[in-house]
């Protein structure tokens, strides 16, 4: 498989997407973009200050502009929110000149992974495991029918989980030839 232009990693909330985002694109030379940053940075104020403003219909109007903005770079890995597959708008420009990665988690992962966190709106309620068990059912057969690759993130590390999806992408990154040019000069080395 060639290198993608871009990666798309979609998922839950708690499944990883930044974190494992940031890792794969130092690992394979790409840039980093997570689309809610870049969001707050345009808008000077956070997501939650944005959903009490807007609502959640004025953020995902952003959030449509900004993806469509990204879906043109070049070597770039996109952390996305976890609803942006929610409006079919979105999904061309998910998918151009893309590989799309559902990072995918358990309902308790992702109920660990985000119950400390105060800045994800949709869950600023009395039952946040509740409203994650129904974004699943709606959002998981979406993120599935526009991946082309699945990788569970549940008891692994982000490193791990890494190392799984440059090996599905392309074993050959530029991490991989930097290694085996240095091997190359040391048997060189050793054989002279």
């Amino acid at each position: 498989m060639s290198m993608p232009d871009r990666i798309v990693l979609l998922g839950p909330m708690g499944a990883g997407k930044s974190t494992i985002g940031r890792l794969l694109a130092r690992e394979l030379g790409y840039q980093f973009v997570d689309s809610d940053k870049v969001i707050e940075e345009r808008c000077g104020a956070d997501i939650p200050w944005i959903f009490d403003v807007e609502g959640e219909s004025g953020f995902r109007q952003r959030e449509m502009q900004v993806l469509e903005e990204l879906s043109h770079q070049r070597q770039v890995v996109l952390a996305t929110g976890g609803g942006a597959v929610m409006r079919d708008d979105n999904h061309e420009a998910l998918q151009r000149n893309a590989l799309v990665v559902y990072l995918k988690a358990s309902l308790e992962q992702q109920v660990e992974r985000t119950r400390r966190d105060r800045n994800r709106p949709l869950l600023q309620n009395a039952d946040p495991e509740e409203v994650l068990r129904r974004l699943f059912e709606i959002r998981d057969p979406i993120y599935t029918r526009l991946a082309h690759v699945v990788v569970y993130t549940d008891r692994k590390s982000p490193r791990l989980v890494v190392r799984q999806l440059v090996n599905k992408i392309n074993p050959r990154t530029p991490r991989h030839r930097r290694k085996a040019k240095k091997e190359v000069r040391t048997n060189a080395q050793h054989s002279a």
